[in-house]
C-alpha cells in the first residue's frame, strides 16, 4: 500500500470520506470506493475560501479508468465527470463533477 492509500484509509476510518458508486460503461463490475467530496459553499484551503464546483479526489488505484462523460454517484446524488486531472506526482487524481 502506497503512502495516499494509507491516508485515504486513514481518512475513511474516521468518516472523512464520502462513498462514490461507479458502474463503468464498458460493462464491467460496479465499483466502490471512499473519495474526498466537496460542494459549492464548502470551505477549502483550511477556511480561506469557498469552493464553487463539485470537486472528488481519490487515490490513483481507485476507479481505475474514470473518464470524462462517465456518471458516479455520491451520498444518493449523481454526478457526470466533467474532468479528470492527476494531482502532485499522479498518485491523487481530482475530478470536476456536474450535478445530474
Amino acid at each position: 500500500m502506497n503512502v495516499v492509500d494509507a491516508i485515504y484509509e486513514a481518512a475513511a476510518n474516521v468518516g472523512f470520506l464520502r462513498e462514490c458508486r461507479w458502474q463503468p460503461t464498458d460493462g464491467t463490475a460496479l465499483q466502490t470506493h471512499q473519495v474526498g467530496f466537496t460542494a459549492p459553499d464548502d470551505t477549502v484551503l483550511d477556511g480561506l475560501t469557498l469552493s464553487t464546483e463539485y470537486v472528488m479526489t481519490y487515490p490513483a488505484t481507485a476507479l481505475v479508468g474514470l473518464a470524462a462523460r462517465e456518471v458516479v454517484e455520491i451520498g444518493g446524488t449523481t454526478f457526470q465527470v466533467r474532468d479528470i486531472r492527476a494531482v502532485g506526482d499522479g498518485s491523487e487524481i481530482r475530478a470536476k463533477l456536474t450535478r445530474l
